[in-house]
């Protein structure tokens, strides 16, 4: 049986890849139109989900399926009312996430790589209801990992270690595609190379040259 040392020097040929910020337009751009919607400052979601201990407790038991949607917009409902927003419980995810858009390029080059027999998997922090409207995760990817059904989120990394389990892969044949820099991180304490995402053609390129994944 294969170990570890013997797959170091193979090529990576699976690519594992984060839904929001990437699949999507920008999560922290709708985060950002949704504080502006506000009247106040608009980067007070962002400033309380990654600075406000309280809004990121919710966040996380939220991420890992400890709470619903509904008890997270309660409680992050009165953590921005604590801090200046008056903002109706009800539907508050949804309105966070009203800008995201589905990236069609994304979906192109995933389609592009498991035709070329490129193994894919999303990787998502689930956030909110709704989430993955729109999309057919089946058919964009072979395995699809969400956070709240395995009781982890990124950027343990137990999570992407499930992934490459379920593709039956080693993580030195992966690649994490991601628009933050610290899930990146996390995916490449266990091997995993690194696609910071900014567009699709970026991307694309990035998988190319950087690690041969080509399509």
């Amino acid at each position: 049986m294969d170990t570890v040392s013997n797959v170091v020097g193979k090529a990576r040929s699976a690519v594992l890849v984060d839904f929001g910020g990437v699949i999507t337009s920008s999560v922290l751009e709708a985060f950002t139109d949704f504080g502006a919607s506000l009247g106040g400052d608009p980067r007070l979601p962002l400033y309380l989900l990654g600075r406000d201990e309280p809004s990121r407790t919710l966040l996380s038991d939220h991420e890992c399926g400890r709470i619903d949607a509904e008890t997270f917009e309660r409680g992050f409902s009165e953590r921005l009312r604590v801090h200046g927003a008056d903002v109706p419980a009800e539907g508050l995810t949804a309105r966070m996430q009203a800008g995201m858009s589905i990236d069609q390029d994304m979906l192109a080059l995933l389609g592009h790589l498991r035709a070329a027999g490129r193994p894919v998997a999303v990787v998502s922090n689930s956030f909110g209801t709704g989430t993955y409207d729109g999309v057919d995760l089946a058919t964009v990817a072979d395995v699809v990992v969400i956070s709240a059904e395995v009781g982890i989120r990124k950027p343990s990394r137990r999570i992407y270690a499930i992934a490459c389990e379920r593709l039956g892969i080693h993580p030195e044949e992966a690649v994490m595609i991601d628009d933050l820099r610290h899930n990146l991180d996390g995916a490449a304490r266990i091997g995993i190379g690194g696609v910071l995402h900014t567009g699709a053609a970026d991307t694309r390129r990035q998988l190319a040259e950087r690690f041969g994944i080509t399509t």
